[in-house]
């Protein structure tokens, strides 16, 4: 099963990631090599926000990523939640579906 996680970011997030980034980035690639997390990145123009492709039996691979991220930790993040994603289309769909 596929598992968005999302991020609301602090407004000033661009001045404050500097000194947390480094740790971030080491959480999510440790993610991406153990196969949990597929796809991440920031959302720009406004930059207020990040989503982030979970693969999973649960939500529980994103909700423990978040528990252990430093901008969440750190307080960049000001709110997150974490829905499951009903993949039908795509070579990594979950749920294949076809015409």
């Amino acid at each position: 099963m596929h598992y968005l996680l999302f991020y609301d970011f602090v407004p000033d997030v661009l001045t404050l990631r500097p000194r947390y980034r480094a740790q971030h980035l080491k959480v999510a690639w440790g993610a991406q090599e153990r196969g949990e997390l597929l796809l991440a990145g920031a959302l720009t123009e406004p930059n207020d926000g990040a989503v982030l492709l979970f693969q999973g039996d649960s939500p529980e691979v994103a909700e423990r990523f978040a528990a252990s991220d430093p901008y969440v930790q750190q307080g960049l993040v000001t709110a997150w939640r974490v829905r499951r994603w009903a993949t039908v289309v795509g070579a990594t769909a979950t749920s294949p579906t076809r015409p």
